[in-house]
């Protein structure tokens, strides 16, 4: 089934609360108005039997005579009959015709001297009849009872009419309210129908250097300016991407003309030690090229599972497996947590890097700095200005003096990577390369400064 749409579905919702809340408010109000009708009226009959009760008191004799019970009350004739005890009719207003009111309290009043109302019907017509007592004063209607009737009917009809007002309004109110929510909530989806189109012009055309509109203000604002920074990020990844396969190509294309014509080389001459040496050499520095590129570009780069590390022993793996000679000097022992091979290729590269580039000495420092582990690459070369550090940790990027050296550019680039899947980073000052990583004690668990909340980043860690 079809969902409505929205614009439709805040109508409904607005036409169905107003009526509710109006028809509510109807039952109420008839309730109201027609209690204030009856017992007005109960007051009209009450005071009307006390009038004839002072007049059978004070002249009994006036009873009987024509129109004197005859008295209208708001356009409306009171119907009064009065009993003696013995409940026969003594007078009765002309109003009455031949028609006789209800007496089934009349018994009460007389013997009980009690006061009640009653709801009967009189020539198929309602009324409201009242019985009252009257005092034993003589005459011909002491101890008896008077009977005060009025018609319900006009009662009736206004009540029905305030019903009928009431539903005509909820329902103009609901008409209206309906048509002013789904005119509203319309104007309301304006930006977010601009959103939409402006979206759906960037998935057509696949551009996420394009960015949305802006949408007025409030939440959708807000929203704007997420999906814009959305876009934004994938505009520099797709840029990324790009010049990763730009350099990509650039860099794989030298290993493999060497690789092609070395071929033709054993092709044509046969093979030799030699040819077989370059083979082999080619072969090798296209897989290191590969192997990085593969460390570099797995998605979100993390440590899976974090073992206790000795950065100085770290350090002195990378100093024997050097080619050139590599001084270590461990200030203080520096533990870490996180993943060993990781690890040992980043100081590796780091150490590639200066003994390539760099001028000996090469040297390696491993100290602790509170919650810190440093472990730090020098050579005796001239180092990257300023400009050059900025750049240094770019895939592909190599210094202009270095471009026959070897290597692909990319060592650095998985320096960085690894130190901020740890959790720290890397330095450059000059020619001397930092590792800043989180120490943790000998057991794996991470050093925790008191004025933070850190979480150990190996919950299966021993405690020291």
């Amino acid at each position: 089934m079809t969902r409505l749409p929205l614009r439709l579905r805040v109508a409904l919702a607005a036409a169905v609360g107003l009526l509710v809340a109006v028809a509510a408010l109807g039952v109420a109000a008839q309730f109201i108005v027609g209690h204030e009708l009856r017992a007005s009226q109960d007051r009209a009959l009450r005071g009307r039997a006390g009038d004839v009760a002072r007049l059978s008191a004070s002249a009994p004799a006036l009873l009987t005579t024509p129109g004197a019970l005859d008295a209208p009350n708001g356009g409306q004739d009171l119907l009064v009959e009065v009993l003696d005890r013995g409940g026969r009719i003594v007078a009765r207003s002309a109003a009455l015709g031949g028609r006789l009111l209800p007496a089934g309290a009349v018994p009460h009043a007389i013997r009980d001297g009690r006061t009640s109302y009653g709801d009967a019907t009189l020539s198929g017509e309602p009324v409201r009849v009242f019985a009252a007592p009257l005092p034993d004063s003589g005459g011909l209607a002491g101890g008896g009872a008077v009977l005060v009737a009025s018609t319900t009917r006009e009662i009736d009809r206004t009540v029905e009419r305030v019903r009928t007002l009431i539903l005509l309004c909820a329902v103009a109110a609901a008409v209206i309210g309906g048509a002013l929510a789904a005119l509203l909530t319309d104007r309301g989806l304006a930006p977010l129908r601009r959103l939409v189109a402006a979206a759906g012009a960037i998935e057509r055309t696949g551009d996420p250097s394009r960015r949305l509109p802006a949408a007025g203000g409030g939440e959708l604002e807000a929203l704007t300016r997420t999906l814009n920074a959305m876009l934004a990020s994938l505009e520099q990844a797709r840029s990324a991407e790009r010049r990763l396969l730009a350099d990509a190509s650039h860099e794989l294309r030298t290993p493999i003309m060497a690789l092609r014509g070395n071929v033709d080389f054993v092709a044509r001459h046969g093979a030799d030690p030699e040819a077989l040496a370059d083979l082999r050499a080619d072969v090798e520095r296209l897989g290191r090229l590969v192997d990085d590129l593969l460390v570099l570009e797995r998605p979100a780069p993390s440590v899976p599972e974090r073992v206790p590390v000795a950065l100085h022993d770290v350090a002195g793996e990378a100093a024997a497996a050097s080619a050139g000679p590599v001084e270590v000097t461990v200030r203080e022992p520096a533990w870490v947590a996180g993943d060993p091979e990781a690890l040992r290729r980043a100081v590796g590269n780091l150490v590639a890097n200066a003994t390539t580039h760099g001028a000996p000495p090469v040297r390696i420092a491993v100290r602790r700095d509170g919650e810190r582990a440093r472990l730090s690459v020098s050579d005796a070369g001239p180092g990257l200005d300023p400009e050059q550090a900025a750049v240094a940790f770019d895939r592909f990027w190599r210094a202009p003096e270095a471009r026959g050296r070897g290597g692909s550019g990319l060592g650095l680039a998985i320096v960085r990577a690894t130190a901020r899947a740890h959790g720290g980073d890397v330095e450059v000052a000059g020619a001397t390369f930092t590792l800043d990583l989180p120490a943790s004690a000998p057991g794996g668990q991470i050093v925790r400064d008191p004025s933070e909340d850190r979480r150990s980043v190996d919950d299966t860690s021993l405690t020291p």
